[in-house]
């Protein structure tokens, strides 16, 4: 047996391309709302780490600590 014989010992599993014509309907198995439901989506996850580290300011111009 020569390396170039060598198959795979099962297919890779097609991925599902949504929104692409009919016998899906409406959102197209997408869900409703969000990020992840619209086109051209793209979460970036190195972004959401340095998001996630930022303290969480609310309220009208981060009013400052009470001493």
């Amino acid at each position: 047996m020569q390396l170039h014989q060598l198959k795979p010992s099962t297919k890779n599993k097609d991925k599902k391309r949504i929104g692409r014509g009919g016998k899906r309907g409406t959102y197209s198995g997408r869900g409703l709302k969000g990020q992840k439901s619209r086109a051209g989506r793209k979460l970036r996850p190195q972004l959401r780490d340095i998001i996630k580290r930022l303290p969480k300011k609310r309220g009208y111009r981060f009013k400052p600590v009470k001493k």
